[in-house]
């Protein structure tokens, strides 16, 4: 027969052993730790191509944002110089005396470096992305989230919606831009003056689904205020709708650059652009091609690269993916 004493004494990883007549000990429940945030990057490292993909936008980031602290991009370099213009990259390395990393993509123009207003380019369309969806997603998922909870607040914003949603985007983006100048900042301003209101209105919608749900109509009755109502009850529950919105955005932002460069209204002819580049040598593509599909090429592939990334980490997001 087996004691009391022997029973105690048994290794601890069996799968009964003794727990004893402490009260705590009995009612503990053994179960793995859960973390979101770890779950959700487990789910989206599983995918091969994320990692693929995230590695080509840090090599992007890390080319567009250090390479002009050392090689400055001079778009006037060679403008005097009419022999520079337009040359194929065999001709400039000839040109200028041999290989040339400058050189690599040819020149422009003005006998610019095509690589190097690439890469300057690709900084401005990624830090003018990157700044316009922190500040339109911060605000719209703020005021949203409120917008979707107060019905007094609801009454006013729903007119304000209603007036400025019917005015063109890119015509009012136009008339700012002319109003207000073409700089890097006065540009920002543009995109972001009412480029929140959108995304207020979608998630005032989601924020109405889940409002009236038990646990936020005990909270209300216990007298939480709505800030706290928001942050808490609501918000932790849209972090995917947050995720796969951003996803879009990111890469729109770059678009919707690239396209009012490329008709005259984006950033001044100052600031390096990939959308201004496109255009200056969209009339002679068919001649000098290199000149034309080097801009497109990057622009193409930071969009698409933010977009496919952007969605599978809103799919990771989801909770039902975390099965």
């Amino acid at each position: 027969m087996t004691t009391l004493e022997e029973l105690k004494n048994k290794n601890q990883d069996e799968l009964f052993y003794f727990v004893g007549n402490d009260v705590v000990s009995s009612e503990k429940i053994i179960a793995p730790r859960y973390s979101y945030w770890k779950s959700v990057f487990r789910v989206f490292f599983r995918k091969k191509i994320n990692i693929v993909m995230l590695v080509i936008l840090a090599l992007i980031f890390l080319i567009a944002f250090i390479m002009p602290i050392f090689l400055p991009y001079d778009p006037m370099e060679n403008v005097r110089t009419s022999s520079t213009f337009y040359l194929s990259p065999s001709a400039a390395m000839a040109k200028f005396g041999g290989f040339s990393f400058k050189y690599l993509l040819g020149t422009g123009q003005f006998g610019n470096s095509i690589l190097y207003g690439v890469i300057s380019s690709a900084r401005t369309s990624l830090t003018l992305a990157v700044i316009c969806a922190a500040i339109n997603m911060t605000v719209g998922i703020l005021i949203g989230a409120v917008w979707g909870y107060s019905k007094k607040f609801d009454a006013v914003m729903i007119q304000v919606y209603n007036v400025v949603a019917n005015v063109p985007y890119i015509l009012l983006i136009t008339v700012l831009v002319y109003v207000i100048g073409s700089g890097f900042w006065q540009f920002v301003f543009a995109l972001t003056v009412t480029g929140w209101l959108g995304i207020a209105y979608f998630f005032r919608t989601q924020v109405m689904i889940i409002r009236d749900r038990e646990y936020s109509l005990a909270s209300r009755c216990l007298g939480t205020p709505i800030p706290r109502m928001v942050s808490k009850n609501i918000l932790p529950f849209l972090t995917s709708v947050i995720v796969t919105l951003l996803a879009t955005e990111l890469p729109s932002y770059i678009s919707a650059e690239v396209f009012l460069s490329y008709i005259g209204v984006g950033l001044s002819s100052q600031v390096p652009s990939l959308g201004r580049m496109i255009q200056e040598a969209q009339a002679a593509f068919l001649i000098y091609p290199w000149a034309f599909w080097a801009p497109v090429t990057i622009a193409s592939a930071i969009t698409i690269i933010l977009y496919v990334l952007g969605q599978n980490l809103a799919d990771a997001s989801d909770p039902r993916t975390h099965m």
